[in-house]
């Protein structure tokens, strides 16, 4: 299991008096927008490349109070006059799961930040990859965007695969054999024993083999020359 990758993020909010405007309920009609960022390395405002989606929930009296929105940038632009907790439905990449953050809509400044720190635990490539582009991960992620070997890969299956598979899977190699030796070893069994061995000789025969038994229970094998 990883070390947990973690980002911080924030939610920023703006809102300004609409001027002309007459008054609800004796407050001022606002205009506000509320778009999830983060900063980068150098300070900047980006949009967090590791989200795929949000979802904001406003005050159940908004005509549509859940706002979806699928693509950069996560931000909504409404109008209003009173203030409300929503709530923030943050979606990752690559089906990384969500997470839903409350968020306090208030008119005391004009513009006000609020961060959140966000922690990942064993995210799946496509989002381990987004959580590189944006930042340093723990020791432990490669650059290809999985955790060790790869995500879900057992101890030793990048070894195998650099050794060409399994051991199991890998084919004999093929030896000489000293025909002499061979022959004076076949000369010393008993002819139960040499019937046996012509038995497994026969059971292991394919189509380019031939094998002869002699009267006296020797047997010789060979294999054809392909004269093709």
């Amino acid at each position: 299991m990883g070390e947990p990758i973690q980002r911080i993020i924030k939610f920023v909010t703006t809102q300004h008096i609409i001027d002309g405007r007459p008054l609800e309920q004796g407050f001022p009609m606002r205009a506000w927008t509320c778009e999830v960022l983060m900063d980068d390395a150098q300070g900047n405002e980006v949009t967090p490349p590791f989200i795929d989606k949000v979802i904001f929930k406003l005050h159940p009296t908004f005509p549509n109070p859940n706002k979806t929105i699928k693509r950069p940038p996560f931000k909504i632009a409404e109008e209003g006059w009173g203030e409300f907790e929503m709530h923030i439905v943050l979606h990752y990449t690559d089906g990384g799961g969500s997470q839903t953050i409350p968020h306090d809509l208030n008119f005391q400044t004009e513009r006000y930040e609020k961060p959140h720190t966000l922690t990942f635990k064993n995210p799946k490539p496509n989002l381990l990859r987004a959580l590189q582009a944006s930042g340093s991960v723990p020791a432990g992620y490669n650059a290809a965007g999985t955790n060790g070997a790869g995500a879900g890969a057992p101890a030793g299956a990048t070894k195998r695969a650099a050794d060409g598979g399994d051991k199991k899977s890998k084919k004999p190699k093929n030896r000489p054999v000293d025909m002499e030796k061979l022959a004076d070893a076949l000369q010393k069994l008993n002819e139960d024993d040499l019937l046996q061995i012509v038995q497994m000789v026969n059971d292991q025969k394919t189509d380019d083999m031939y094998v002869k038994n002699d009267i006296e229970g020797m047997f010789l094998f060979s294999k054809m020359m392909n004269t093709s």
